[in-house]
């Protein structure tokens, strides 16, 4: 795997603070300013989403490889995120994000395995080691069923 690697987008201002973020072979989304925001728009992804989506998604794509090649069988994941907006020395900026993944498994006995990986995601996360803001993480270990994998190596989930 080559070290470097190059990302590319595009954005045209269509009107008022709004705009389209392409990238060539993807669906276009719309952007602009958020509410909160003199002249911003609700229901269009904004800069600040973008940003805190960023770091949600690649922890669960890390989460993802990690529990790949560490043969987590898992049922299933989501999550959400928060970032927190406030005025620093240098302006507004996003001062922290949390992000609350939730995974689910079918065993108790893979609970530790499966908070190691996830301490492992935040790690190896790429966007999160890049930004400034820190990023936390409060993760949820949910057992579909209160048992343990039997001994026979049948590990059948209903």
């Amino acid at each position: 795997m080559d070290n470097s690697h190059s990302f590319k987008t595009s954005l045209q201002w269509s009107n008022g603070r709004k705009g389209k973020s392409s990238v060539e072979g993807m669906p276009t989304i719309e952007v602009a300013t958020p509410p909160v925001f003199p002249g911003g728009h609700p229901n269009i992804w904004s800069p600040e989403h973008l940003y805190i989506a960023s770091s949600e998604v690649c922890f669960m794509t890390t989460f993802l490889a990690v529990a790949e090649k560490d043969n987590l069988n898992f049922l299933d994941y989501k999550s959400s995120a928060e970032g927190l907006v406030d005025r620093g020395e240098i302006g507004l900026v996003v001062t922290k994000i949390t992000l609350y993944p939730k995974v689910i498994i079918a065993y108790e006995e893979d609970r530790d395995k499966t908070l190691k990986l996830l301490e492992k995601a935040k790690r190896h996360c790429l966007i999160s080691k890049s930004m400034k803001t820190d990023v936390t993480y409060e993760p949820t270990i949910e057992v579909a069923k209160s048992q343990f994998r039997p001994k026979n190596g049948f590990t059948k989930v209903s």
